[in-house]
């Protein structure tokens, strides 16, 4: 990879009622899209990276509704992604738009200081064009799935593309439709989820239902069988929020079976390496032609292995 040069980003964010007197290194921490420790930031801080209406201040100062607020980060050196030649099961392509039935422990796009070995770098290979709507390390990433979630992802290869179809996630016009398979006995038959998603404070990389500096989710689902002590569901996405359906089956009480982050201890001797979760539908309407199209992936052998396991003990 070819190292390019570094610059600096800049986020700006107007405060509201909801953070009032709160301190701003923990609102920056928790409340925000930055992904960096309170440490980090407070170090940012430190060096004159944050300004309040025009004027410098300290991690301590707390915070008043209508206050302008810009912090100005370093970005890490950029690289240049490789294309990589890589098996991938392309369920759908055309000059638009590509479909593509994403494998278990596949990571969707690169990351400062992995830029190799992910889904981008395959499809990079695959057909060289893709948008660049979301940057330079999620060329042509629409949406994302989980590393180890299997199924569906949809792919934009022009920039008009990328923005109708993220459009329409916008509006909830996507049809997203997963299979899972959960710990316990899900009395109801089906069900919707309305749970606020945001950060834990006590983990960056876990998201949590909670009221504090949320963003609304729902998730529908529908209980197609009882298996022991697991049940089998068909879920939809209303929202798409980081870990949603991961999150809002633990806040229930039923954790996805081999879930590593949010599932029991212990849960992945059931025999598949990452949750039991597969994105098997995906519709949406084609940006160019105005077709609504559909597409569904089978269950990874793995998954159907495994049910088929558990309905002969």
């Amino acid at each position: 990879m070819n190292q390019q040069t570094s610059r600096n980003e800049s986020f700006e964010w107007d405060v509201d009622f909801g953070a009032q007197d709160e301190r701003i290194d923990k609102w920056l921490t928790q409340a925000t899209e930055l992904d960096y420790s309170r440490t980090q930031i407070q170090k940012w801080i430190s060096d004159g990276a944050l300004i309040v209406n025009g004027k410098r201040v300290k991690s301590n100062h707390r915070m008043h509704a209508g206050e302008h607020v810009v912090l100005t980060v370093p970005v890490a050196p950029e690289f240049e992604l490789q294309a990589e030649p890589m098996s991938l099961e392309i369920i759908y392509e055309d000059e638009d738009v590509l479909i593509v039935n994403k494998p278990r422990g596949l990571v969707v796009h690169p990351a400062p200081g992995h830029g190799t070995g992910t889904l981008v770098n395959g499809l990079l290979h695959h057909c060289r064009t893709l948008s660049g709507v979301n940057g330079t390390f999620r060329p042509g990433i629409v949406h994302r799935i989980d590393k180890d979630t299997t199924g569906l992802l949809m792919v934009a290869k022009n920039d008009l593309a990328h923005r109708s179809l993220s459009e329409q996630l916008k509006e909830h016009s996507v049809t997203r439709r997963y299979y899972a398979l959960v710990h316990g006995y899900v009395s109801a038959q089906k069900g919707k989820i309305d749970a606020p998603i945001g950060r834990d404070p006590k983990d960056r990389q876990s998201m949590k239902v909670t009221d504090r500096h949320a963003k609304d989710a729902i998730t529908h689902f529908d209980t197609l069988d009882r298996i022991g002590d697991f049940s089998w569901l068909r879920l939809q996405l209303e929202t798409g929020r980081t870990h949603q359906i991961r999150v809002h089956m633990k806040f229930i009480g039923h954790p996805l079976v081999g879930d590593p982050k949010y599932g029991p201890m212990g849960t992945r001797a059931h025999g598949i390496d990452g949750q039991a979760l597969h994105a098997a539908v995906l519709g949406f309407t084609h940006p160019r032609t105005g077709e609504r199209l559909q597409f569904e992936a089978p269950l990874p052998n793995d998954l159907r292995e495994l049910l088929e396991r558990l309905r002969t003990l």
